[in-house]
């Protein structure tokens, strides 16, 4: 499925999520001295914001994306536990069931930042595991909704949530009606999440599960395929940090993607949102392939914000639309670089085809050119002229487009894999750099009209005139303007 496709069709999901809630406190501030009571900052509180953290931050993103999302926790009856309920009964698109156990303390996680640095965290909580009463209620809340979703998270917080059979239990259950389960692990023994779809641990969660060393992809793969084997899942996608992340599944498919963040300011809860955006992605209809990709665009924007963020779909959009352009940009390359790239190719048996042009104004006839030439071997290259090349022999008023301009718009192509401009008049000293195996022009041109055609030859590469598109051309387009 496109992948713009994939990102609107998000809002279409249902998603069934349970987990450990907690809340996540956000004290910010300034330092600017030190106590005199002890060698420690004086922070001068200017703001607080608390939001959910833990299971409820993947709440938060998967409503971020357009999900619509049940979600089944347990609080504390503390003032903190109360404000998670408040929180959520604030978002229509999150269905809440949050049961109130009065011997726990609601998990908070108090984080008191300066200058965007966190200088101090203070953790509030009890980790008991639940009795037999709430775990049967929440066995009981799982059955109820469980046909009306299309995909079931475990965020496992290893807050006392879920028991090894309860885990059991809510597994089984969605197994019966055929519904993927993504689990978020936590601990050493993950025989705990057997028969789920998938597992979504970092590097050092699998590391402690496996107790094998995770330090290259291949170690990675090993120690992915171990549990997935033990724990008879699908697969596994495990986050590595600043080198992206990894799809190890039971086909033996592996796929490394690198890291897509441009800067990291905080990494809290960026598996909420890798976990949150395969959910909505696979349940959108997206291939495992295509749901890694998209959470890895996601995983690469949050940690560029400050703490526990959220991704938005339009934010994943303008991501999608940031990357084609830089593909694009990737295309146009130097006469250096454009000549090791060619020979890359034609070490590896690709027919190179080379075609040039002004490339003015783009229209039907340039593509279907474009397209026959590309039809006539591997790999095209188009050679293009400058602005100042082509105003010698078109006068000062063309080109009507900068030159980087027509290079973006040739480079956008799929028929096109590189684009290379010259500034002298004709492409001969290029086409003497690059040696093509093709050399394509319009059939508006003889053999003997066309630029570099005796050099070609002379290594025994063809020279093909293509027919052209009637009626069409950059002339004729400008001319019907000025009318």
């Amino acid at each position: 499925m496109n992948e713009a496709n994939l990102i609107n069709a998000l809002s279409s999901t249902r998603i069934l999520c349970v987990g450990d809630v907690m809340l996540d406190q956000f004290i910010r501030g300034s330092i600017s001295r030190i106590s005199p009571e002890a060698p420690i900052p004086v922070l001068h509180i200017k703001d607080e914001e608390s939001v959910l953290g833990g299971a409820g931050n993947v709440v938060r993103n998967l409503e971020s994306l357009g999900s619509k999302v049940t979600f089944i926790s347990v609080v504390g009856k503390d003032r903190n536990g109360d404000l998670i309920q408040e929180i959520l009964k604030k978002s229509p698109n999150i269905e809440s069931y949050i049961m109130v156990d009065e011997e726990r303390i609601t998990t908070t996680k108090s984080r008191f930042i300066a200058m965007n640095q966190q200088v101090l965290r203070v953790d509030s909580e009890k980790t008991h595991p639940l009795n037999e009463f709430y775990e049967n209620n929440l066995l009981t809340l799982f059955k109820e909704h469980i046909q009306n979703h299309d995909l079931v998270i475990l965020s496992d917080y290893a807050k006392g949530l879920f028991s090894h059979q309860g885990l059991q239990s809510l597994i089984q259950e969605a197994r019966k009606f055929g519904k993927p389960i993504l689990v978020d692990p936590k601990g050493h023994d993950y025989r705990r999440y057997e028969g789920a779809t998938f597992l979504t641990p970092n590097r050092n969660e699998l590391s402690q599960a496996t107790l094998l060393p995770v330090t290259t992809p291949e170690e990675v793969v090993i120690a992915a395929q171990l549990i997935i084997e033990k724990c008879n899942l699908s697969g596994m996608i495990i986050t590595r940090g600043a080198e992206g992340m990894s799809l190890v599944n039971t086909s033996g498919t592996v796929q490394h993607l690198p890291t897509l963040a441009r800067e990291v300011f905080d990494v809290s809860g960026a598996g909420d949102t890798v976990i949150a955006t395969l959910a909505a992605a696979l349940s959108a209809g997206g291939s495992i392939f295509e749901a890694m990709n998209l959470a890895n665009i996601a995983a690469g924007l949050v940690v560029g914000k400050t703490g526990t963020a959220v991704i938005r779909r339009d934010e994943l959009l303008a991501a999608l639309e940031h990357r084609e352009q830089e593909v694009y940009e990737k295309k146009i390359v130097s006469w250096q670089t454009a000549q090791e790239i060619t020979q890359k190719w034609k070490r590896r048996g690709n027919c190179i085809v080379f075609t040039n042009g002004c490339f003015d104004l783009l229209h039907p006839g340039h593509v279907s050119l474009l397209n026959q030439a590309k039809n006539a071997g591997d790999r095209l290259i188009v050679g293009l002229n400058t602005d100042s090349s082509i105003k010698r022999f078109k006068g000062p008023t063309r080109p009507i487009q900068h030159e980087l301009s027509r290079a973006l718009v040739l480079s956008s192509l799929a028929s096109v894999d590189l684009v290379v401009l010259f500034d002298q008049d004709g492409p001969l000293e290029l086409i003497k750099t690059l040696k093509p195996d093709i050399l394509v022009k319009g059939a508006d041109y003889t053999i003997d009209q066309v630029w570099g055609a005796p050099f070609i030859k002379s290594y025994g590469g063809k020279v093909l005139l293509i027919d052209l598109v009637e009626g069409q051309s950059t002339t004729g387009i400008i001319s019907k303007i000025g009318k």
